[in-house]
């Protein structure tokens, strides 16, 4: 089952979501999508993760797609107003904790790794996150911190490809490892791709990348 939802954040901004429903108590998996991208960038991959037994939840960031002002105002974001964009992935994992999914994950490419490693950092019950591409500051949102803030219970799995060169000149690949280290928890991960592909782009250039998450997710629930 597929659906098309509307949840509140907490600073009252209207998200836009596609909900891939699983049987009640079901693992939930939220992803957080890349710009310019919008929810629909991951629907061959939640329809994936919902036909191996995952409750699943796409939203369209503030400024994004269908969200309050989007499809494209976060081009006139302040680096304070996309710094708030945390509040649009605490609003989605607390529509999939009251929807019943246990365990709850998160994934997102790109600027959405950068914010599922905030969420990973803030909320202990978010069992484990598949960070892809992120940055180490990207329009405000840092991830050190919220990396040396993950717990031992919490796990993570970066991906990242090795000649994907940033604005600020660093390598995906460079940032990812650096964040990896910054981890304290037991169960990481870290699988850095030949090329150039960032964020969602590696699912098209390294086919067998979904099946690594899909299993990576199994083992941690």
């Amino acid at each position: 089952m597929q659906k098309s939802i509307q949840i509140k954040t907490e600073d009252s901004f209207t998200l836009a979501g596609t909900q891939y429903w699983g049987e009640t108590g079901s693992p939930g998996v939220l992803l957080l999508h890349m710009l310019p991208e919008t929810k629909e960038s991951w629907d061959a991959f939640a329809k994936k993760l919902q036909a191996e037994g995952f409750g699943v939840l796409a939203i369209d960031f503030r400024g994004h797609g269908e969200s309050s002002e989007g499809p494209d105002g976060y081009r006139s974001f302040s680096e304070e107003e996309t710094k708030q964009s945390i509040q649009d992935a605490r609003a989605g994992f607390l529509f999939l904790q009251k929807e019943g999914c246990n365990p709850l994950f998160v994934i997102g490419a790109s600027i959405g790794g950068n914010i599922a490693l905030q969420l990973l950092g803030e909320i202990g019950g978010v069992r484990g996150g598949v960070v892809m591409s992120a940055g180490l500051n990207y329009s405000g949102v840092e991830t050190l911190p919220a990396a040396r803030h993950i717990r031992e219970h919490q796990s993570v799995y970066f991906i990242a490809a090795k000649e994907d060169i940033r604005r600020n000149g660093i390598s995906a690949s460079v940032m990812a490892q650096e964040l990896y280290e910054a981890v304290s928890c037991k169960e990481k991960k870290i699988d850095i791709f030949a090329g150039t592909e960032h964020g969602i782009h590696m699912f098209r250039a390294y086919p067998e990348l979904e099946g690594s998450i899909v299993a990576w997710l199994k083992r941690h629930v």
